[in-house]
């Protein structure tokens, strides 16, 4: 990934930009061939696996910035993909973070799963996005090509004012990897901020190079983490509802699961259910404070649908087709 991308992330950087990676304490050969390959890089090594959270999160404490990017390594970026986001920042300090329009590195005429033209969440904290809804992905016609106000941002290639990331603490490195950005965005837009996406702005995401799709501890990770997020982030008056019917569709996508032979990913949301349980006491104090800090009573891009009725019982399998 490093061979096949970091050099076009340097020559698409302008001398006001600092390229920076962060070894989340590799087992493999990177840190050699940063030095060797790239040695004008700057190189932060963490000494052990934080995550994608909480790495970005220990690597970030020692840049200086008034912008953070932060971008996989399975990324490929073109030309000038950072000055249309970095206008748009600076046209609009209310603007918290941005992200590019993402399309398939494999695929390339079409949106890529991981964020595609901005995200979306429903009333049950399921996300979405403007050319992806599940696992239905659109071709990329320019259908989303204006700017537009989105819940989150993907965390594939974010752009974020920096005194906004430390304002909200970070990315929540409890959840080591998968729904911290959606989570990071949900406490920027309760507090009044904006989160775009800057479809003028281009880069092609592989996806799942680190961690496959089919992968039980994504399937854990996305399950637990994503009820973390709605237990920090739901107004009180929303709380014991939404996780209600939470528990009902969890266990509905568990046996899904079974049925289909999955045995090993029916497992992983049971499991992240026993753990949900065990640790959202530990969240009540992050809860209280996010809580307290709300402004917006209700964030306009968090749908008051379910998107697993609209997407399977009306057939709605394109972004457009929600309104």
């Amino acid at each position: 990934m490093l061979r096949r991308f970091l050099p076009g992330v340097i020559a698409a950087s302008g001398p006001e930009v600092q390229v920076i990676v962060a070894d989340n304490a590799s087992t493999d050969e990177s840190v050699a061939l940063m030095r060797s390959e790239f040695p004008s890089v700057a190189l932060i090594e963490l000494q052990k696996n934080w995550g994608f959270a909480e790495g970005y999160n220990r690597a970030l404490q020692s840049v200086e910035a008034d912008y953070f990017v932060l971008l996989n390594s399975d990324v490929e970026v073109t030309e000038g993909w950072l000055a249309p986001m970095l206008e748009a920042m600076e046209a609009d300090t209310a603007i918290a973070a941005c992200q590019p329009k993402l399309r398939d590195y494999k695929r390339r005429t079409h949106f890529e799963y991981a964020g595609a033209a901005g995200g979306f969440i429903d009333r049950y904290g399921y996300p979405y996005c403007r050319g992806r809804i599940f696992d239905t992905v659109e071709e990329d016609r320019g259908q989303y090509d204006s700017l537009c106000d989105i819940f989150w941002a993907t965390g594939a290639a974010l752009m974020i004012r920096a005194e906004d990331f430390r304002a909200v603490g970070g990315l929540d490195g409890t959840f080591f990897a998968h729904m911290e950005e959606i989570d990071l965005c949900w406490r920027l837009r309760a507090r009044g901020r904006r989160i775009v996406c800057v479809p003028a702005s281009v880069v092609y995401h592989v996806g799942g190079a680190t961690l496959n799709y089919k992968n039980p501890r994504k399937t854990f990770l996305n399950f637990r983490n994503n009820l973390l997020m709605l237990y920090k982030n739901l107004p009180h008056e929303e709380l014991a509802g939404v996780m209600r019917v939470r528990t009902l569709l969890d266990y509905v996508a568990a046996l899904k699961f079974l049925l289909s032979g999955s045995v090993a990913d029916y497992k992983a949301v049971r499991e992240a259910r026993r753990e949900f349980n065990s640790i959202k006491e530990r969240y009540d104090k992050k809860r209280e404070e996010n809580i307290a800090a709300t402004r917006l009573a209700e964030i306009p891009q968090r749908g008051r649908f379910s998107i697993l009725w609209r997407y399977y019982a009306c057939r709605c399998k394109q972004f457009t087709q929600l309104k």
